[in-house]
């Protein structure tokens, strides 16, 4: 059976990861790869369905186990039907958002503690953790003045959230860095789109042979 190689995009609101992915699998392709492009929650029926329910504005009442859950559950059902056969298959796998999100937000903004939740996922994904996670940091007050200015971006219910929230979320990322710095490789969002787009294939050469 041929493996392929699961690499997640992470970062808060408006860093900036989703623009890029396209130019990355581009390059990938380039370079002879067959590339998998998804994202989390979404990426299959039932995640995107599940996706609508977790991001939709009008649910101000969910309260923060029930989200870690539908994203667990979003996540499993994402990684057996979508994730598994295309890293059969050999592909390489560019997945916007994976488990470090549900770490940082839920885990670690929410309250619900990075055990807690890291527990919830392993069970969601047993031992299918990306080989690599480039995590595109960036300060929220940049993020969310990006997010505003595109007035093309849908804006999610977590958009909706106060600074301190995104905040935290960026503290979540910064602390899951350090505790599994062989995965997770920092990418400085901040600046013009082609500098960050060189520091995500410089890493990626290290990452895809």
């Amino acid at each position: 059976m041929k493996s392929g190689i699961f690499i997640s995009l992470e970062g808060g609101e408006g860093a900036g990861k989703s623009t890029l992915i396209p130019f990355l699998q581009h390059y990938l392709e380039e370079q002879g790869h067959e590339v998998l492009v998804t994202r989390e929650p979404g990426g299959i029926d039932i995640a995107e369905q599940i996706r609508q329910v977790i991001l939709d504005p009008k649910n101000t009442r969910m309260d923060a186990r029930t989200e870690a859950l539908l994203y667990a559950a979003a996540r499993r059902q994402h990684y057996v039907e979508r994730v598994i056969p295309a890293l059969s298959q050999g592909k390489v796998v560019l997945c916007d958002r994976f488990i470090d999100s549900s770490l940082a937000y839920q885990g670690y903004a929410r309250g619900l503690g990075v055990d807690a939740v890291y527990s919830i996922n392993r069970f969601a994904v047993e031992e299918g953790l990306p080989d690599a996670t480039l995590y595109f940091d960036i300060q929220p007050e940049l993020g969310l003045s990006r997010i505003e200015a595109d007035k093309q971006r849908e804006v999610n219910r977590l958009d909706l959230e106060n600074l301190a929230f995104h905040h935290k979320v960026r503290e979540g990322y910064l602390e899951l860095l350090q505790r599994f710095p062989e995965r997770i490789h920092l990418i400085d969002a901040s600046p013009s789109i082609e500098r960050v787009l060189e520091q995500a294939i410089k890493i990626i050469q290290g990452i895809v042979r």
